[in-house]
């Protein structure tokens, strides 16, 4: 059975995922979500995860407070009610 998880979508990226600041899913891990974000938002699944499906080394997800890279990565569960946030780099001068 998968968790009911939201992802919050940051405002740069909601062009792709058709003005939504968040996404209701079912998943059981990030992987899991990920995948059903691609079927879901195939574009802004391209902006968070390169062609072999993984994270963009400019994308930070956060499962809660905590970065997936500090935890299992993509295989990070998910429990009903987590949020995971999409925080991509931010570069400027």
């Amino acid at each position: 059975m998968s968790s009911h998880i939201t992802v919050e979508v940051p405002s740069m990226l909601r062009h792709r995922s058709g003005g939504a600041a968040e996404l209701a899913l079912a998943a059981d891990t990030v992987r899991a979500a990920l995948a059903e974000m691609e079927q879901r938002q195939p574009s802004l699944h391209a902006c968070v995860c390169d062609e072999t499906g993984k994270v963009r080394p400019h994308v930070n997800l956060f499962v809660n407070a905590d970065n997936i890279r500090d935890r299992a990565g993509l295989d990070t569960p998910l429990a009903p009610g987590d949020v995971v946030t999409i925080i991509p780099a931010v570069s400027g001068g």
